[in-house]
């Protein structure tokens, strides 16, 4: 349920540029965020620190690329974004017991996932580029293509690339938890 809650201020930006132009869209991003975020704390008594993050981006950027009549600014949220993931990634090979990716999905899973160290390194590495790369993408399309491409890109494209990721890592994982089982069972 918490994706699906998660798409909805994305969702409000690209009706709101379909029904009006990029500034409503904006605007309405900024409203919808900050929704979120109290909706949030109101109904779980928390907010992660993702959201709050995100929230603060689109909220910051959105401001800024408002205030300077500049969507470019604006544009540059899912870039920045994800290389501060890739960066928090990268970094948790180095700081800390487990790197991110096993945090998360420990923290996650009903179920334990058995996998070697190196597994865990070779499966942070594979979220540092796809952060990079999807940041890339990013704003590749920003400069290259035409406002509406890039809107398009960034529900669509940005959500594709994540899912076609995801259901790839989930074989690797399920093959590599296997290889695991096998050997713990010789």
């Amino acid at each position: 349920m918490q994706p699906f809650i998660d798409l909805l201020p994305v969702a409000a930006f690209f009706i709101a540029y379909w029904l009006a132009d990029f500034q409503t869209a904006i605007v309405v991003i900024i409203v919808a965020m900050t929704i979120q975020i109290i909706a949030t704390r109101l109904i779980t008594g928390t907010v992660s620190k993702m959201l709050l993050f995100s929230g603060a981006l689109v909220i910051g950027l959105g401001g800024i690329s408002l205030l300077l009549q500049n969507e470019l600014i604006f544009k540059w949220k899912p870039t920045v974004l994800n290389w501060i993931f890739a960066l928090a990634f990268l970094g948790s090979r180095f700081i800390g017991e487990k790197p991110i990716v096993q945090r998360v999905l420990e923290s996650a899973s009903a179920q334990e996932i058995r996998l070697s160290i190196a597994d865990w390194q070779s499966l942070n590495l594979m979220w540092v580029v796809f952060f990079t790369v999807a940041g890339a993408a990013n704003i590749f399309v920003a400069y290259t293509f035409s406002e509406a491409t890039w809107v398009n890109f960034k529900l669509f494209g940005l959500l594709g690339m994540t899912v076609v990721f995801i259901l790839l890592q989930a074989v690797w994982l399920t093959r590599r938890a296997e290889n695991s089982d096998t050997d713990q069972g010789h």
